[in-house]
């Protein structure tokens, strides 16, 4: 009795090469799991109920991502094959076009890798998750992979399709459809700029500033240097 609770006490703690992850391991485990360790991401996988809930809500990701990415590769692929209907909106330009084509070809990246992840996921259980995670690693970083990768994809992709319709948009001849699409720029800019404040703000919270070379530490020195800013209004880091 008393071994079979070593065991399971042992199958239950965390390795040590698990424990103690490079930053970048941390950024990657932050982006695919939502923390920047795996602490609690090893206590699911010795549950099979829990595993089952992570591997459901991670198809369920990869399953919108194959979504967005059919969307962007068939309006991608639209906009590409076809010429404009309107003579003033001309999409046809080089830089435009090579956009286009960039977002069409990631799409397609996308796609591929989105579903072949899936599968991976549909088809991996508790015991191969834990081992795989256990030998750290190159295993470590392509179980990682194969949950950002798709997501990566989808964003260049949409990114890249933004800048061609502004492209686009800046080429009109129309004062007003140029206000518009500089709109349209500035309201782009704030919300990356709010993601990216979003991403460090969590990030930050998830390292609790323990490693004074992490992005973590670096936005709560700068958030109370700048404590009367636009970091230090209302926003104060525990």
């Amino acid at each position: 009795m008393k071994e079979h609770l070593q065991f399971t006490s042992e199958e239950q703690t965390i390795p040590a090469s698990l424990r103690d992850a490079s930053s970048f391991t941390r950024v990657l485990c932050f982006l695919a799991l939502g923390r920047a360790d795996l602490e609690d991401h090893w206590e699911s996988l010795q549950s099979k109920e829990e595993f089952e809930d992570v591997r459901k809500k991670l198809c369920s990701i990869l399953s919108n991502t194959v979504s967005v990415a059919s969307l962007l590769l068939a309006t991608s692929g639209v906009f590409v094959s076809t010429g404009s209907p309107v003579s003033y909106f001309n999409y046809a330009t080089p830089a435009t076009y090579f956009l286009l084509f960039m977002s069409l070809m990631l799409a397609m990246i996308a796609v591929l890798t989105s579903g072949l992840s899936m599968i991976r996921w549909l088809h991996a259980d508790q015991q191969w998750s834990r081992e795989q995670l256990r030998t750290g690693g190159y295993f470590l970083f392509s179980y990682l992979l194969s949950i950002i990768m798709p997501i990566l994809f989808v964003g260049i992709c949409l990114n890249c399709f933004i800048f061609a319709m502004l492209i686009a948009g800046f080429s009109f001849q129309n004062t007003v459809c140029r206000v518009i699409t500089a709109l349209w720029l500035v309201i782009y800019a704030i919300c990356i700029a709010a993601i990216l404040m979003e991403f460090a703000w969590r990030y930050a919270k998830a390292t609790n500033y323990d490693d004074p070379d992490t992005v973590g530490s670096f936005y709560h020195h700068f958030s109370h240097f700048h404590r009367g800013g636009i970091f230090g209004a209302g926003m104060d880091v525990q």
